[in-house]
């Protein structure tokens, strides 16, 4: 596995993190903002043939 592979698997992994924290704080904002950059981590890692697993695409 390739160092922009994992990157963008770490990048994903702390959005999906981030969003989690900001429902359970109920701050809707922060969720605005972290469904924003989970949406972008899940784009980009598609587009370069990246598997970053079906939660990924639920949020």
């Amino acid at each position: 596995m390739g160092g922009f592979t994992e990157a963008a698997r770490r990048r994903v992994r702390a959005a999906r993190a981030a969003l989690t924290t900001a429902l359970e704080a109920e701050d809707a904002y922060a969720t605005a903002v972290a469904q924003d950059e989970l949406d972008d981590a899940v784009r980009l890692a598609h587009r370069h043939g990246i598997d970053v697993g079906v939660e990924a695409e639920e949020g």
